[in-house]
């Protein structure tokens, strides 16, 4: 018998070896995106928890966020959101059957990816 020289199991390492798509990559950016606002959504409660607290805990959160790393970090939080927003709408206009085929679920990949850096650039000019 002839041995098959295809790996039995992938790693984690034989996935950076792979050739995804276009339409792959936006879909899984989509999940992870959903997961840093999951964790994002834990510090703005804290933030609003530390602002409701006192005048003093109002000022020490306007100045964290002021700081460097403060702005850094919101700007991630509403860079993920703009990201999950746009390819949230791909993925409900694809509910509905729009852009299903193969070209379309391309197309509907590079649109994404535009609109998501136009808004990222534009949060980050406003925010910093």
């Amino acid at each position: 018998m002839k041995k098959d020289p295809r790996p039995i199991n992938v790693g984690i390492l034989d996935l950076l070896v792979f050739g995804w798509p276009l339409p792959s990559l936006t879909s899984i950016m989509h999940r992870i995106s959903g997961v840093v606002l999951f964790i994002g959504v834990g510090f703005a409660l804290y933030g609003l928890e530390i602002s409701l607290a006192s005048e003093s805990g109002f000022a020490d959160l306007q100045a964290m966020l002021a700081s460097p790393i403060g702005k850094f970090i919101t700007w991630g939080l509403v860079s993920a959101l703009a990201y999950h927003l746009v390819a949230g709408t791909k993925h409900l206009l694809m509910d509905l059957g729009i852009g299903e085929t193969l070209e379309g679920g391309r197309r509907g990949a590079k649109l994404v990816i535009f609109v998501s850096i136009i808004l990222i650039l534009l949060s980050g000019y406003l925010i910093i």
